[in-house]
């Protein structure tokens, strides 16, 4: 399975304003070609290629690698545009934000990432240092930083392409690995339910639930803070709020990785399987009351199943993602369905044979319930990832990059 190794560059002056001035050279490039893809309707790669190659390469001194990923990387954007625009993450075909986005060209931001190969970019593992083509001509022994684990898997399993990018002044470099997966389990004795929510995290099928109030606690506070920091406008005010930008979103991915790593160990300890709800579009299907908009959108459930599923896939623990509907209001021991059984957000009780139980672990069983039934049926596991879409025009074997890959540390 392919996996992002994360490492941190530690350029001198001159090699991060080298840097800078490439990442801004291609982006700005990349928004040129979007514009000529928007205003032609042709988003295919090599169609595209012989509009805009040559103005590409003479217009902004790029070299002829480079050149093709700022138009490859044009194409991928656009197919993911429109892959949000169909699935209804941009809203409703007509809304305000469906016309915002789809009446206007992608525009890159400065510092976006560059896609790198290996004619382009050499790792001198050994040493923690890079040799990197910029626009002023390669820049050679740009030290980098990574944990023992990090290095281990960049030597043994690194292939493709890495992304380059700035953040906060920092710069990062984004390496596909493909690393080794466990054969998958195939006879599973059971599965492990996985109840996802916002009071509780996690809630199992073994009856451990792991609570979200210190992270719901954090956020709140920080949702405060910011709206103070915001209020007062001074200079220190910004100082600060710049200081704690993704603070909140790096503490809740942390919590999420933990979740998953533990999730995934109980089951694989066990030989049973993980069944999950299938949550997709939740978010624009329910309605919420401005208090319980902030706290909804705060709700990475999403990550976390991601998390869940990518470290199931490499332990060979097969993961099924269930129907969620009526799971809070069935009885497990009956299978009785009345809104009335869920008495409270914490309790659950039948009104049919009377059966009480946390309403979490009551919904965790019911999904693990459903998950037995579909394996015994002979549904497939959805762990995998899904499949890939072939390059188009060129004829040749599409690349490996590190957006195509699941964003992870290999320590967890």
């Amino acid at each position: 399975m392919k996996l992002v190794v994360q490492v941190r560059l530690l350029p001198t002056p001159e090699q991060a304003a080298a840097l800078e001035a490439t990442l801004h050279a291609c982006n700005e490039a990349a928004s040129w070609v979007s514009e000529v893809a928007f205003a032609r309707g042709e988003f295919k790669n090599f169609a595209l290629r012989r509009h805009t190659y040559d103005t590409v390469k003479s217009r902004w001194d790029l070299g002829a690698q480079a050149a093709q990923h700022v138009i490859k990387k044009t194409c991928d954007a656009y197919t993911t545009l429109k892959a949000n625009l169909r699935a209804g993450n941009l809203g409703k075909p007509g809304s305000k934000r469906y016309r915002q986005v789809a009446e206007k060209p992608v525009v890159f931001r400065p510092q976006g990432a560059q896609p790198y190969d290996d004619r382009m970019l050499s790792w001198q593992i050994p040493g923690r240092t890079v040799s990197i083509w910029t626009t002023g001509g390669r820049v050679k022994s740009v030290a980098f930083t990574a944990s023992a684990e990090q290095l281990a898997t960049l030597a043994l399993y690194r292939k493709g392409e890495s992304d380059l990018l700035e953040r906060d002044g920092m710069w990062f470099l984004n390496a596909t690995c493909e690393v080794p997966e466990a054969p998958l389990n195939t006879e599973p004795v059971d599965f492990l339910g996985i109840d996802l929510g916002i009071v509780n995290i996690a809630t199992t099928s073994d009856g451990e639930i792991l609570a979200g109030r210190e992270l719901n606690r954090i956020r709140t506070r920080e949702r405060g803070l910011r709206a103070k920091l915001q209020k007062k406008n001074t200079p220190s005010a910004k100082r600060r709020l710049k200081k704690r930008r993704r603070k909140e979103a790096r503490r809740a991915k942390d919590i999420n990785h933990k979740i998953a790593k533990h999730m995934v160990a109980e089951a694989e300890r066990t030989g049973r399987g993980i069944a999950l709800e299938d949550l997709t579009g939740i978010r624009e299907r329910v309605r919420l009351r401005k208090p319980q908009r902030a706290t909804h959108s705060s709700w990475a459930f999403a990550q976390l199943g991601q998390f869940i599923a990518y470290k199931a896939r490499k332990a060979g623990v097969p993961v099924m993602h269930v129907d969620p509907a009526y799971t809070s209001r069935t009885c497990a021991e009956c299978g009785h369905i009345d809104q009335a059984n869920r008495v409270s957000q914490a309790w659950f009780a039948c009104r049919s044979c009377g059966f009480v139980d946390h309403a979490d672990r009551n919904s965790s069983r019911n999904i693990r319930a459903r998950a037995w039934e579909l394996w015994r049926r002979g549904a497939p596991s959805t762990a995998p990832a899904p499949p890939r879409t072939p390059r188009v025009g060129t004829g040749r074997k599409r690349s490996i990059t590190a957006s195509d890959a699941r964003c992870a540390s290999p320590a967890l």
